[in-house]
């Protein structure tokens, strides 16, 4: 973190009210439900469901997430899990073999696996009528709205997600997503408008039945189908059992005082915060960058996720990352719907694989409280990256008071290994303190998706990634 703290007044002590999310569509249609008077979780569940139409390249109603509720009366943080689930419940075969699939990002090939026998049990769906069950305050079918107007119309494929579909064109454009991704043969670049024939009757079934339109009926027996046909073993019984968990919303001090309260992840991101200088604020620009790019590592993964995050008028935050991995390959018939490769995602697959038992994860919504209230809600994308992207906005908006338009702008390390990836356009004397400190840097010619993607809305307003084509809209 290169950036120089601003001198200005202090912000106002509450956020004020907006969308943060990684496509214009999304933001607008979580914009759209506050201004009719929806809370924070009203927009947050329309801002997903849309982005399952305009972020296809990242997420779906075939994947699964997190979502972290901070509710402004109480001061009460809440954490969801709707993360997929290992199937097999009553399954009485082994999977067939996945078909290997290699993915260089970043510079170095990584392998992944998908089809059918990587499909595990999806969450989305049940997770936004959860959300809405508990903090909902308009009626189901016009959260759904949005997305389902998207779906009829088609929605423009922002340069940066045509970007990351190039890397990944071997797990969507097939099958079903050929037509999708690549029709008439040619993959679909920046600025082309994607449809998903089936989607907008799905999102009418779901609007129209809640998640049971998902879980249960004709469309659940073609998912199951679809699965065991490839050799997958996704069961009736799987997608039956299928419910949202409430998980521990952990603390850790933050920039000398502040609290990030989030679920325990994978990446450990809530404890990478705590190990953070309490002095970040008031360190040089190059101790504080050694210090930052300190508290990061771990594996260098590929991850194909998104995050919204929704502040309302009366100060209560939603935030929701989801993801499908790189996505199977494996579309259920009819409705548009492409199912997840989580089974396919070595990283994730820690321990035993049980039936019925949630699959780990590094999606890592939260949000940062002090004594006053809510000072930000945010999230991010990017498998190993959602902790740097996270910490570098963070540090950015809070320990320095940047914009936070400015803060999720700005140019982020990731260490992997003793080599730290750096983006251009930190300051001479940042670069070479990170040298002296023994860092091995790699400099990347421009700002990338590769740094993960991140979204919040604070006190110094509201931000969405560039990397990713990112918007913010207000109600």
């Amino acid at each position: 973190m290169g950036a120089a703290r601003r001198t200005s007044a202090a912000p106002a002590r509450r956020v004020p009210a907006g969308v943060a999310a990684g496509h214009p569509a999304t933001a607008e249609a979580g914009a759209e439900v506050l201004r009719a008077g929806g809370s924070a979780a009203d927009a947050a569940v329309a801002a997903v469901l849309a982005a399952c139409v305009a972020e296809t390249v990242f997420t779906g109603l075939g994947g699964g997430g997190f979502a972290t509720y901070y509710d402004a009366a109480t001061g009460k943080v809440t954490c969801l899990d709707f993360f997929v689930a290992v199937p097999g419940l009553g399954s009485d075969r082994d999977p067939a073999p996945m078909t290997v699939l290699e993915v260089a990002f970043g510079g170095v090939p990584q392998a992944f696996s998908i089809g059918a026998p990587s499909v595990a049990v999806p969450g989305v769906p049940a997770g936004c009528a959860e959300v809405h069950r508990r903090w909902g305050r308009l009626p189901w079918p016009d959260l759904v709205a949005p997305a389902l107007a998207l779906a009829g119309a088609g929605v423009l494929l922002p340069p940066t997600h045509a970007t990351v579909l190039d890397l990944i064109a071997g797990g969507l454009a097939v099958g079903e997503g050929a037509a999708v991704y690549a029709p008439g043969g040619t993959l679909a670049t920046g600025g082309d408008t994607l449809a998903h024939p089936g989607l907008d009757r799905m999102l009418a079934l779901l609007a129209a039945e809640g998640p049971a339109a998902f879980y249960r009926g004709s469309t659940a027996d073609a998912l199951v189908d679809v699965v065991r046909a490839g050799g997958g073993v996704l069961t009736s019984a799987d997608l039956a059992a299928y419910a949202v968990h409430e998980v521990t919303a952990g603390a850790a001090p933050f920039a000398g005082g502040t609290v990030v309260r989030a679920r325990t992840d994978l990446n450990r991101c809530r404890d990478t915060f705590a190990a953070l200088p309490s002095g970040l604020g008031t360190m040089t620009a190059p101790a504080r960058a050694v210090a930052v790019a300190g508290a990061l590592g771990g594996p260098d993964l590929l991850g194909d996720t998104t995050n919204v995050s929704v502040v309302d008028g009366d100060g209560n935050a939603c935030v929701v990352t989801t993801t499908m991995g790189l996505g199977s390959g494996v579309w259920v018939p009819g409705t548009g719907v492409h199912l997840n490769s989580m089974l396919g995602e070595g990283e994730l697959l820690i321990g035993p694989q049980v039936p019925g038992a949630r699959m780990g994860s590094m999606m890592c919504p939260l949000v940062v409280t002090d004594p006053d209230g809510l000072v930000a809600a945010a999230g991010a994308a990017g498998a190993s990256r959602i902790r740097t992207a996270l910490v570098h906005t963070l540090v950015g908006t809070i320990a320095l008071g940047l914009p936070a338009a400015e803060a999720v702008a700005g140019p982020r390390t990731h260490p992997v290994g003793p080599i730290l990836h750096v983006e251009p356009g930190l300051r001479p004397e940042v670069v070479a303190g990170l040298r002296r400190s023994g860092w091995r840097l790699r400099a990347w010619p421009r700002r990338d998706a590769y740094f993960g993607g991140a979204s919040v809305v604070g006190r110094t307003g509201a931000g969405a990634d560039p990397r990713r084509d990112g918007a913010v809209a207000v109600p």
